[in-house]
């Protein structure tokens, strides 16, 4: 038996590895005990192996199968499981018109990661059309519940009343806006946590994302037919996490990966993926061109295990590029690196000529960062301060553009885009930490850019037959702050409320979600499920609404929510969308898209 290779193809480095022999070695010694809280191995055997793949991709097992290889979590789910296909949505989740209609000008939308092409995360009023009394009196419309997963973390697109979103396990829904209703799903390779793009051609749309494996796709919107889609990063650790931006019938793609947590084990050869910008053509997905940002890994010796060691690498894209058309440029944030020697382009806000890829100018906020997950024993590491949210290109009140940066470690910048990145000022928002600082991404009105950090602080746990290897701290991380643009100067800060004595295992204050501001009122997340919505003139919370709880939902599916990272609220036509459910740091699952409204 074998998992179908349209839905799993395999990156071959070497000889495929063995199911067993990986069995074996990473799983038996939890599956072959007898343990209520954990599924013996005959009950792993009939599972459907595209179900044991997703709880090692995004699910349960993640924790666990971080240090594996995709080869390795395919090999053993192939080896275990059956090959039934995962059960299709009911036909009574489906709406009675299933026709999907997008207007070549739509009046409201939230397209991609943010409305316009600058990042801004800001929904002017037109297309909110959300007041503050009418924030504060949201109410829950609709939940729809993502069959199978733990993990809800892919924010949904909407333009009209048309909504689509990815999942943790590769599915991708069309549905109404209004009512949640299913129009027509598609099966990616893997999980789908980046936004989805939608890019006029012709008389249709085409939808534009990536996968956590390193595929991108395009789907005709109106009937989810796939047009093309393109491997355009073959190491078997890429993830596609940030939104891809499109201009002039291109569009672009950030890529990175998660091998950096890979080096935590001893027997594996740190490291060689490197983080890059792709452009690809929309009309038949041809490569145009592709950057990378590190040079090309050589062998700089062997580990205490004899384990060859590579280098340089890492200096993964996380987030969406951010457009400059008028200066023809590309503007994208980078992490740090994953094994020495360092580069100069690491935890770096950098510029791209538009048309060829061409590096333009690189500003390096922090030098020598290299950091992996063998780190715990290496003084020599760095803090892991990457930049994993969008720069964000605005106007200050004296006409000066800026670029606005939120970075891990806790600092805010503003740079100059007309002086090669020079930076304007710096202001300290959050302690900063490998899982700390401005995670997702900041929002920004024209006036203020506010900015929520992570400062998560992780426990480790010692269970040795629990599937999760760490916790979080009830009490410690988070914060929302407002700064001036034009100066970094702070407006006002509003500290986390810790979690309640009684709060689920998992919760935590910490802030690493986006931010999403409309006019008079900012959205911000968090780890404890909580979805708030505070005034942007102080900070007051003026609504606030617990997303860990059971959900009634449209489709029929069992779903509940859990802690929010990564994704921010959505804001369309009066309507907010989010979400909920992120167990990868300790926190709490969840597998909920919510649909809020005001009466």
């Amino acid at each position: 038996m074998r998992i179908a290779p349209f839905l799993f193809p395999l990156v071959l480095w070497g000889a495929p590895p063995s199911g067993e022999a990986v069995y074996q070695k990473r799983c038996s010694g939890c599956h072959e005990q007898t343990d209520p809280r954990i599924p013996h191995r005959e009950a792993l055997q009939k599972m459907p192996a595209t179900r044991i793949v997703r709880a090692l991709d995004s699910g349960a097992m993640m924790s666990v199968a971080f240090t594996m290889s995709r080869d390795e979590r395919i090999a053993v789910a192939s080896y275990l499981g059956t090959d039934a296909p995962a059960a299709p949505p009911p036909a009574s989740a489906f709406c009675a018109d299933r026709s999907v209609k997008l207007s070549g000008a739509p009046k409201f939308a939230w397209n991609g990661w943010s409305p316009g092409s600058s990042n801004a995360r800001f929904q002017p009023d037109q297309a909110a059309k959300l007041s503050i009394d009418q924030v504060r009196g949201l109410r829950l419309k609709w939940a729809f519940g993502f069959d199978g997963d733990v993990t809800a973390f892919a924010p949904p697109t909407v333009i009209d009343g048309q909504v689509f979103v990815g999942s943790a396990a590769g599915l991708i829904h069309a549905m109404r806006a209004e009512s949640g209703c299913l129009q027509w799903v598609f099966q990616a390779n893997g999980p789908v946590r980046s936004s989805i793009l939608a890019a006029r051609q012709g008389k249709q749309h085409v939808l534009l994302f990536g996968d956590m494996t390193g595929w991108f796709y395009a789907l005709q919107a109106e009937t989810g037919r796939l047009l093309w889609k393109q491997h355009i990063e073959t190491h078997d650790s890429t993830r596609l996490t940030g939104a891809p931006v499109a201009y002039n019938g291109t569009v672009y793609v950030p890529v990175a990966s998660w091998e950096e947590t890979r080096s935590a084990d001893p027997d594996y050869p740190c490291c060689t993926f490197r983080g890059s910008v792709v452009a690809l053509r929309i009309r038949d997905g041809q490569q145009l061109w592709k950057t990378y940002m590190s040079p090309v890994p050589q062998e700089t010796g062997k580990n205490a295990r004899g384990i060859s060691q590579f280098g340089p690498s890492g200096v993964g894209v996380w987030a969406s590029p951010t457009l400059d058309p008028k200066r023809r440029l590309l503007y994208v944030t980078t992490g740090d690196n994953y094994s020495k020697p360092a580069t100069n382009n690491s935890d770096a806000v950098m510029a791209l000529d538009l048309a060829t890829g061409r590096i333009v100018w690189s500003k390096q906020i922090l030098a020598a960062d290299v950091f992996n997950g063998a780190c715990r024993s290496d003084s020599s590491c760095g803090p892991d301060f990457d930049f994993g949210s969008s720069a964000i290109l605005v106007t200050a009140e004296d006409g000066r553009e800026l670029l606005l940066a939120g970075q891990k470690s806790g600092i805010v910048f503003g740079l100059d885009p007309a002086k090669q990145g020079e930076i304007v000022w710096q202001t300290r928002v959050g302690k900063g930490s490998t899982n700390g600082g401005v995670q997702w991404g900041m929002a920004t009105d024209g006036q203020r850019v506010y900015a929520a950090v992570s400062d998560l602080v992780r426990t480790r746990l010692t269970n040795p037959v629990g599937a999760r290897r760490s916790g979080v701290d009830p009490k410690q991380g988070g914060g929302l702050t407002a700064l001036r643009i034009a100066d970094g100067s702070q407006v006002w800060h509003v500290a986390a409320a810790p979690c309640a004595e009684n709060a689920p295992m998992g919760c935590s204050p910490a802030q690493p979600g986006a931010v999403t501001g409309i006019p008079g009122v900012v959205f911000a997340t968090s780890v404890d499920g909580h979805l708030r919505a505070h005034s942007a003139e102080d900070g007051q919370v003026l609504w606030d609404f617990d997303t860990v709880r059971d959900f009634d939902t449209v489709n029929g599916v069992k779903a509940r929510g859990g802690s929010i990272d990564g994704p921010g609220a959505v804001v369309v036509n009066g309507m907010v969308f989010i979400t909920s459910g992120y167990p990868r740091n300790g926190g709490i699952p969840g597998n909920v898209l919510l649909a809020f409204g005001s009466l």
